[in-house]
């Protein structure tokens, strides 16, 4: 793991930002998601944390028109600090493609295990107690309100997550379970939902 070590020292100044929901605590979230979701399982544990550390160097607002070119641009970013680690080619070409199928935004369909295990862990940070914190966040810096007064989960009205927060719930974050392409992040995905789910019965208690 000394590859890792020196990576996580040449990466984490990348992560001294003013975005809650993509600074370093997400990475370290992350990566622990990871290291179980890669148990039992042939993927090389080295190349899916070297990815995980590297997949938000470029991190693009929800709102960029080049938000989809965002974990390609991480990856270019990523390719000579994976060298300076000692990543031999063969695992920089993996933790390329990891990083790159990661985004949700890109949309592509893992083709690597490697892959699939980091998409997956990057999703379930959006979901549970921390998805609740994280989506709060987003929602801030992008200047949307939290719900709509007289129709706050969207019972007879289209569903509107650049204006209102809870929205966005409905709209994505209750969908990543069933996306998630691992059992294991499938299982625990809709744990997290669950979660969400009564939150915002709570909510919807204390608003009415």
């Amino acid at each position: 793991m000394e590859k890792i070590r020196k990576l996580a020292e040449l990466v984490k100044p990348f992560y001294d930002c003013d975005d809650p929901a993509h600074d370093w605590p997400h990475i370290g979230r992350v990566a622990a998601t990871a290291r179980k979701l890669c148990e039992g399982t042939s993927a090389k544990l080295d190349c899916v944390l070297a990815a995980v550390y590297c997949h938000d160097l470029v991190n693009l607002p929800k709102n960029h028109p080049d938000r989809s070119r965002a974990s390609e641009l991480a990856a270019d970013k990523a390719e000579p600090l994976l060298r300076d680690s000692g990543f031999s080619a063969e695992e920089i070409k993996i933790i390329r493609t990891a990083i790159i199928e990661h985004s949700f935004s890109r949309g592509l369909k893992p083709s690597l295990l490697e892959s699939a295990i980091v998409q997956d862990s990057d999703r379930l940070d959006a979901l549970g107690a921390i998805g609740v914190l994280r989506c709060a966040a987003v929602n801030t810096q992008m200047k949307s309100k939290l719900y709509e007064p007289f129709d706050p989960f969207a019972e007879l009205r289209e569903l509107d997550d650049k204006t209102y927060m809870v929205d966005h719930y409905f709209v994505k974050l209750f969908k990543l379970p069933d996306m998630m392409m691992t059992d294991a992040g499938k299982k625990e995905g809709h744990l997290r939902v669950e979660f969400m789910k009564n939150f915002l019965q709570e909510l919807g208690k204390e608003i009415r």
